[in-house]
């Protein structure tokens, strides 16, 4: 499973500074940069140094600040809600820390992350709209690089939209109701001709498509989205599945989906697990579909998270034809599954021109007895197949395709955990594929793809399932290519 998501040591919030008093003490270059980066507030700023430099002066003068040209004392720092010690000078920025702190005053102290209290963000500023961005103060530098990256992607009317959607809160919230209908208000309103409109600078155009959209409210329509999750990594995930993780009311996910993933909704989303892992299910597939179909009538928009492709191996067909049954719009977003993110991790051509030119996806359960699956004949006849959940049916997988005429030299890679930083990459032949019944240790989803598109794999990183398959009692070895 993936490891749990990295904590933050500096919880960010925005504290309010209007009319405010914040103190800077320190006179130079490191004072300027940060009254700079606080003149983008309403703060009051009170500037503390025996000799400012001529930069500091100036810049006080034209933004209306205070500057005290006196030694510091740690009375100034009464009545502050924010303090920076900013002096250059080591002693003086320990004291002023010290005595902020023995005040209850956050502070702030340049290059000396032991003697901070909190830590000052990059700004991307369409005030109102305000985006920060941290490092802890580890990486200032990445900070202002993803700054600027950030800022060529906002327009300029930001704030201005942020400010039109203000004026007609108080309306929204006496016209629609709490939840869905107002959230799809103001979804279409920052998404929709409002923002359209004062994008190119039209406000008054901006304010009669916004008041139209408010009269035109309307029942909530329900609408389940089936989403891939992907294999794991959440940056497989598409941008369309991201966007209806943002817009949905409810997500209702499987276990193999990884908590990051799900976290990448909106954070008042309602969350819903319902289990579908091999051998523990915390809901039938019947209970399922009457929870989809329930969260639908209720005009919710949900978005149901399911590993790998929602149409591969997901029992998407049940889920779809209940809701078609009860008259509820449905999509399917598709994801990255299992087998093409196992090929990329070990480089690997499902295709390979004058070798393989089809492919199988498959489950090893197909092969626990019965006639030969038709998939079986086109491994032989040289397809690339990729069985999913294979590591408890390998044997069966392995022996009846050697009893069946594949080659037992045929060329075998395996992939646990799939895009994840934890994966485990495998590779042999079909000889060998029994060993991974006995692999307790391979915990997380098991991804086989055999044939001989597998000899065009990168297998630099790969341990050979051979090393394992020696440690096997000789009955086991026997019972592969019997």
């Amino acid at each position: 499973m993936p490891s749990e998501q990295t904590k933050l040591n500096a919880f960010p919030v925005f504290l309010r500074v209007e009319e405010r008093s914040v103190v800077i003490v320190g006179g130079g270059a490191e004072a300027l940069a940060k009254a700079r980066l606080l003149g983008q507030s309403n703060a009051v700023i009170t500037l503390v140094a025996r000799r400012p430099d001529a930069a500091l002066t100036e810049w006080a003068a034209g933004a209306d600040a205070h500057l005290l040209e006196a030694e510091y004392d740690p009375t100034l720092l009464d009545g502050a809600v924010l303090v920076f010690a900013a002096s250059g000078d080591p002693s003086l920025d320990a004291r002023v820390s010290a005595d902020a702190r023995a005040l209850g005053i956050p502070v702030n102290a340049v290059d000396r992350p032991e003697l901070c209290d909190f830590f000052t963000p990059a700004l991307v500023n369409r005030a109102p709209v305000c985006i920060a961005i941290g490092t802890e103060g580890a990486a200032p530098v990445l900070a202002q690089s993803l700054r600027a990256r950030i800022d060529q992607m906002l327009a300029p009317s930001l704030g201005a939209l942020a400010s039109l959607a203000a004026s007609f809160r108080g309306a929204a919230e006496r016209l629609l109701p709490r939840g869905n209908a107002r959230r799809r208000f103001w979804n279409e309103f920052f998404a929709g001709a409002p923002a359209r409109a004062m994008e190119v600078g039209h406000l008054a155009e901006a304010q009669e498509a916004a008041a139209e959209l408010l009269l035109r409210r309307r029942a909530a329509a329900g609408l389940v989205s089936l989403v891939g999750a992907g294999p794991g990594a959440e940056d497989l995930l598409t941008l369309r599945a991201q966007r209806r993780l943002m817009d949905a009311d409810a997500i209702v996910f499987d276990a193999l989906v990884p908590e990051a993933v799900v976290a990448m909704g909106r954070r008042d989303a309602e969350r819903i697990a319902v289990g579908k892992r091999k051998g523990c299910h915390t809901k039938s597939q019947a209970e399922i579909n009457d929870l989809l179909v329930s969260l639908g009538r209720d005009g919710k928009r949900v978005v149901r998270l399911k590993s790998g492709d929602p149409l591969v191996f997901g029992r998407a067909g049940e889920e779809l034809a209940a809701l078609r049954d009860a008259g509820i719009a449905c999509e399917v977003v598709p994801g990255v599954t299992s087998a093409l993110a196992a090929a990329a991790d070990v480089q690997l051509p499902l295709t390979l021109r004058g070798v393989a030119s089809s492919m199988v996806f498959t489950t090893g359960h197909d092969l626990k007895g019965g006639p030969l699956p038709d998939w079986a004949k086109l491994a032989i006849s040289g397809a690339t197949v990729a069985v999913y959940m294979g590591r408890s049916t390998a044997a069966d997988v392995a022996g009846r395709l050697i009893e069946a005429g594949l080659s037992p030299d045929t060329a075998v890679a395996v992939v646990e955990n799939a895009s994840l930083p934890e994966r485990r990459l495998f590779h042999g032949t079909l000889t060998d594929l029994p060993a991974l019944g006995n692999r307790e240790d391979l915990a997380g989803p098991v991804m086989t793809i055999i044939g001989d598109a597998v000899a065009g794999a990168n297998l630099d990183l790969s341990e050979p399932l051979a090393a394992h398959a020696a440690r096997l009692p000789a009955s086991q070895h026997q019972g592969a290519g019997a």
